[in-house]
């Protein structure tokens, strides 16, 4: 992956067929809606969606350090990665701040894959894995990525396959290529919605066929409007709109379970003195009304500010919600709060639980 304006996703000319709208940011052209943002979100939530999200960065790491350099990498335990297994964790900086986020794969024992938001951090993986043996390299071009997302998810692949999906459990993959569609591909029960779901490497040149295919079976084609709403509802933290890199801790944004203070990573160190008692908290904030203040919107309590709303959205169950930094004093469900308007309008809003859909996380689990 290198620097060059407005990537463009092997699906783009099959989706555009579709209808699909587009928008970009990272350097790259999202699939933005297929022109029923609503229906999508449905979709999703009720059946089942598909999504291209082939502009995540991905990194093969390869040596008998990978591990060992990940975990150096990585706040959560990696070095407890079973082959097959995944972990999900932040990336911080000497200072404890976080600079990115992702996932871990681990495919082997000297091989795992690193999927990142930022294709950027080949200085910061240089000092991270510093004395070890261990090689990356960028393998995103190579490896197009189809999330296929919601309760019928499962039962849609399983037709498209013969392999035995049921028994493939959350934040698991399976560690060699199988055929999904008839084509090959590495396949991992994960997601970005909140719901059970599964994400679908495959090659570029078998890409927009599986895409299609997968459709035709009956997955309804999303895009980022569907998704942003999906993943605020779900408490899911997003790089550079819930936080900006070098700014924050991982308890900042309530982020204490995938914190392993007993491994050592970059940024450790840092962190030991705020475990106990967290400065910060991420909430969900309800507002009343229908208006949809700006991100980044002043959250006060009274007339003192106390926190952040970084995520706002018009959610089609929920009403008006945004994900939100508040401070710790601050951050009790049900406390009241006021979020300023760009016009100082001020926006009564109630703290809620984070997520507020599916506040203890079942669904992904089914």
């Amino acid at each position: 992956m290198t620097d060059q304006a407005l990537a463009k996703s092997v699906m783009y000319d099959v989706q555009a067929a579709m209808g699909a709208t587009f928008t970009s940011f990272w350097g790259w052209i999202w699939t933005e809606s297929f022109g029923d943002a609503l229906g999508e979100h449905r979709a999703i939530r009720e059946g089942v969606g598909a999504v291209d999200v082939s502009s995540l960065i991905e990194w093969e790491w390869t040596g008998p350090d990978s591990l060992l350099a990940a975990q150096r990498l990585c706040t959560n335990d990696i070095l407890g990665l079973s082959i097959g297994q995944i972990r999900y964790g932040p990336f911080l900086d000497a200072d404890g701040k976080m600079i990115d986020d992702g996932t871990i794969w681990r495919l082997g024992d000297d091989r795992c894959w690193v999927m990142t938001n930022r294709w950027d951090l080949q200085e910061h993986f240089a000092e991270v894995t510093h004395g070890l043996d261990v090689t990356i390299k960028d393998v995103t071009l190579e490896m197009p990525l189809i999330q296929v997302q919601g309760p019928r998810s499962r039962e849609l692949l399983s037709k498209l396959t013969s392999v035995d999906l049921a028994s493939l459990k959350y934040f698991r993959f399976i560690p060699e290529q199988v055929e999904i569609g008839g084509v090959p591909v590495w396949i991992g029960r994960t997601g970005f919605t909140g719901e059970l779901g599964f994400e679908l490497f495959v090659s570029p040149a078998d890409a927009p066929g599986l895409w299609s295919t997968v459709v035709e079976a009956g997955a309804t084609p999303y895009g980022t409007a569907a998704a942003n709403t999906q993943r605020i509802e779900s408490g899911i933290v997003v790089y550079e709109e819930d936080y900006a890199p070098g700014a924050l801790t991982p308890y900042d944004v309530s982020w204490d379970r995938l914190v392993a203070l007993s491994r050592d990573f970059v940024g450790r160190e840092a962190l030991e003195g705020l475990a106990d008692n967290p400065p910060r908290r991420m909430k969900t904030l309800k507002l009343e009304g229908e208006f949809v203040p700006e991100a980044n919107a002043t959250v006060l309590n009274g007339d003192t500010p106390v926190g952040t709303l970084t995520s706002p959205t018009f959610s089609p169950d929920f009403g008006v919600i945004g994900l939100a930094i508040l401070e710790a004093e601050a951050a009790h469900e049900g406390k009241q709060l006021d979020v300023v308007a760009g016009d100082e309008t001020r926006l009564r809003a109630a703290v809620h639980t984070l997520p507020i859909y599916d506040p203890d996380r079942k669904r992904p689990r089914m």
